[in-house]
């Protein structure tokens, strides 16, 4: 009996410890992973030189480039999709998230459901577009894609605002970014 409550106790102060978050698979106010606003195009071979950088002309440089560059792990897992501005020095526009992995401090990853938004994040607006609604948040650069095929069949072809009361808690993220420019 004795250590049926001593497990219980451990199971309990185990459970209420906070999960620590991998620095690499961060998301933070100013970044994502290694990943800062100020990164440049140039420097993601450093930050990720044990993964694999796949850039849409198969080259190797950081020149500038308007496409997408994929961001792989070695293992061949898909991590994030960078794309990058047209400044003279490139620097990095927006990131989409495709690695569960990586998450905010409150827990929210790209598998969690518009409920963790809601009930984890402050949201600041929903913007209705024609396929999607893109949730917003107060003070960041982290915002969701959630297609309207996730909504109740009556609001899937309306060309009206959406609210946020209207979309259900189980709706899934399509697209989890970060926008910087």
């Amino acid at each position: 009996m004795k250590h049926f409550f001593f497990s219980v106790l451990i199971i309990i102060l185990g459970g209420s410890c906070k999960k620590e978050i991998d620095p690499r698979f961060s998301i933070s106010g100013g970044g994502v992973g290694p990943i800062s606003s100020s990164t440049t195009l140039a420097e993601l071979n450093a930050l990720f030189a044990t993964d694999s950088i796949v850039r849409p002309d198969n080259s190797n440089q950081a020149n500038t480039s308007s496409e997408v560059i994929r961001i792989y792990e070695k293992g061949g897992k898909h991590l994030l999709s960078v794309s990058p501005t047209t400044d003279s020095i490139p620097g990095i526009a927006n990131i989409r998230i495709i690695d569960p992995r990586y998450m905010t401090p409150e827990g929210v990853h790209v598998q969690s459901t518009f409920k963790d938004i809601r009930e984890k994040l402050n949201v600041k607006k929903v913007v209705t577009s024609l396929n999607n609604v893109v949730v917003l948040l107060k003070d960041s650069d982290l915002y969701f894609t959630i297609s309207k095929e996730e909504l109740p069949a009556e609001l899937r072809f309306v060309n009206t605002d959406i609210d946020m009361i209207q979309i259900p808690d189980k709706a899934k993220i399509k697209y989890m970014m970060v926008g910087w420019n």
